[in-house]
């Protein structure tokens, strides 16, 4: 029971299937109050299945899972009132303005008429909206809407921040402020953030790091401590035709299939190095050498890499491939 109350998120033996097939087996993780955490996999590995128990929109098969002490499956409306989400979908209503968005929001949660006036000139000022209050939200920026969502999601002042993917598609001028935000609210309020995301820097800066795929956990730990116990170089290699790549793949046969028919061969030592370069570097169209980091050790971990490709619809916003 201490375990429970001490944790902001706390998941135990979680599993959950659609039609048969398994998305979560047997997840656990916790993740301390005041705490951050990035969850990162690959295109199917679970991870929105994941958010949405925490959201309590999907009810596991198997286990139980806790928002600050509080049974997710038995008690949701608690539960949903100790925590902000921002998905990753845009959801706000274009049609009021920055000022009734967050209005309505404090109704649904029922807050008086002074605390909604409060805290919407607090959240408005945090995200630097002050001044665009009365506009409408169809006229605000990706970056201004995204601010918006992230204020909505702190107008009850939840125990937990949950995020997914709450950058994607923005510059990375506007990531940073973003991140600026949520750090000082990390600070100053002890907030709890459970964020996905694919962007290396921003799982760099979360506490904790939980790598999933195919529904299984596979690594938690610090960042410093996963480079640790993972980090090791990748050569990222094009071969310049089919037999050099059987070439190498002879050779290296756990090399990895990466985007854009490249190669990743994990550099064990400078002598392997050396070789590979002597033996196969006038036959490479292409060669990158990446020294460990989060990005090396989640190809390590996964066999894939860690940036997914998007493709471009005509309006401009990335596509993503259907995620579990």
């Amino acid at each position: 029971m201490d375990n429970i109350e001490r944790s902001g998120i706390l998941l135990a033996g979680i599993s959950h299937a659609y039609s048969g097939r398994k998305a979560l087996d047997n997840v656990s993780l916790a993740l301390p109050l005041g705490q951050s955490m990035a969850l990162l996999g690959p295109n199917g590995a679970g991870k929105s299945t994941l958010l949405n128990i925490l959201c309590g929109l999907v009810k596991p098969d198997k286990g139980n899972a806790y928002l600050a002490g509080v049974d997710i499956s038995r008690h949701s409306d608690i539960a949903r009132r100790q925590m902000g989400v921002v998905f990753q979908d845009d959801s706000l209503d274009d049609r009021l303005s920055a000022w009734e968005n967050l209005e309505f929001h404090g109704l649904v949660y029922g807050m008086d008429r002074k605390s909604r006036a409060r805290r919407i000139d607090e959240v408005l000022e945090l995200v630097e909206l002050t001044e665009w209050a009365e506009n409408p939200v169809r006229s605000f920026s990706g970056g201004m809407k995204r601010r918006l969502e992230i204020a909505r999601a702190l107008m009850h002042e939840p125990k937990i921040l949950i995020l997914d993917e709450p950058t994607v598609g923005l510059d990375a001028q506007t990531r940073a402020k973003i991140w600026s935000y949520l750090n000082q609210q990390r600070r100053d309020h002890a907030l709890t953030v459970f964020v996905t995301t694919h962007y290396i820097e921003e799982a760099e800066s979360c506490d904790l790091i939980c790598v999933i795929d195919k529904g299984i956990i596979q690594a938690t730990d610090s960042p410093s401590a996963l480079k640790s116990r993972f980090g090791k170089g990748i050569v990222r290699c094009l071969p310049r035709d089919s037999e050099t790549r059987r070439r190498l793949l002879a050779k290296w046969p756990a090399a990895q299939q990466l985007a854009d028919d490249r190669l990743g061969i994990t550099i064990e030592s400078k002598a392997m190095l050396d070789d590979l370069l002597i033996e196969f570097g006038a036959a490479l169209k292409e060669i990158q050498i990446d020294e460990p980091s989060l990005e090396t050790v989640f190809l390590a971990i996964t066999g894939k890499e860690m940036r997914e490709r998007e493709e471009i619809n005509p309006k401009g916003r990335a596509k993503r491939n259907k995620r579990i």
